[in-house]
């Protein structure tokens, strides 16, 4: 027999601990599968410091284990391994898990979280953390008054790298092509911005480094030219991939597979699901944004099994 289960949560970032704690509190007996990667892409970082609550910011993994932990203090049952496939085209809905068993939820709140896009180098993944970042408004600070590299030439990267002005003495942009693919307007915002430099037609070898971090990157021109450049940080502004690929026969995707919400809260094109975290949000993708949409959804839940009295 299906185990029967009030409210299932999928995913465990700062979306999805805090919709569980939330829910927890309410007596939703919440249930919360944490996924591939416990604690969601804000482990792959080392210091927070614009978590509010902590003036001398905050490890990354221990802010996430706190959540973890409040969530279980309130009763969350919270599991290792992730959700196999989904049916939510009646209700209870049904869902299977990585060990083959069969849940069957009244409620569903999806916090999978959105993967930052890398280029795929070793050397890059052997520095994340160390000077290698997907997110300047989460890490730009600690490179303040230094110089740093950031990839792509769209409108996330132009953003980044106009972020970033504000704060280094120096900021290249690596561009693969000789034009930019961002709007007119993030064109010339970084174009007019003195201390911003386009490096055209580059691709990046190499991330360059020592024992303490991200010392340079390498680079191949169009020409066939390779050479070096000196940063202290190096920056991946190629976008990202929301996970909702599970639901995507299900739930209303935008363009981009983000799962869209509907007026302004967590609800999703099923009645009984809803979304929370990055994997709704492609614009701010911070972590407290992350948790204020966890608590929406938990609220949302709540009104829906109150009213629909289950």
């Amino acid at each position: 027999m299906p185990e029967k289960i009030r409210t299932l949560i999928i995913g465990s970032g700062p979306a999805g601990y805090t919709s569980a704690i939330y829910a927890s509190r309410a007596g939703l007996s919440p249930v919360l599968y944490e996924g591939m990667e416990p604690g969601g892409q804000l482990t792959t970082t080392t210091v927070v410091e614009n978590y509010p609550g902590f003036a001398e910011g905050v490890d990354a993994n221990i802010l996430m284990d706190q959540m973890k932990k409040q969530a279980l203090r309130f009763g969350t049952d919270i599991r290792r391994g992730r959700i196999r496939s989904v049916d939510f085209s009646s209700r209870p809905f049904r869902l299977t898990d990585d060990k083959d068993n069969e849940l069957v939820a009244d409620s569903v709140i999806v916090a999978t979280g959105a993967s930052a896009r890398y280029l795929g180098l070793p050397s890059e993944n052997r520095f994340k953390g160390m000077g290698v970042s997907a997110c300047a408004t989460c890490d730009g600070f600690f490179y303040r008054k230094k110089t740093v590299a950031v990839v792509g030439g769209g409108d996330t990267a132009c953003e980044e790298a106009s972020y970033l002005a504000g704060i280094c003495s120096k900021v290249y942009m690596i561009v693969r092509r000789d034009v930019l693919r961002a709007s007119k307007a993030m064109q010339e915002r970084v174009m007019n911005t003195a201390n911003i430099e386009i490096l055209w037609n580059c691709n990046t070898q190499e991330v360059l480094g020592d024992m303490n971090g991200v010392t340079g990157v390498r680079l191949l021109r169009k020409d066939g030219k390779v050479f070096d450049i000196d940063v202290d940080g190096f920056f991946l502004g190629i976008g990202h991939h929301p996970n909702s690929e599970l639901f995507k026969d299900w739930l209303k995707l935008d363009e981009n597979g983000y799962i869209v919400t509907l007026d302004g809260s967590s609800r999703t094109s099923v009645e009984g699901v809803f979304a929370a975290g990055d994997v709704q949000d492609p614009r701010y993708r911070q972590a407290v944004t992350a948790a204020a949409s966890g608590c929406r959804a938990a609220l949302d839940v709540e009104r829906y099994l109150l009213e629909n009295n289950l």
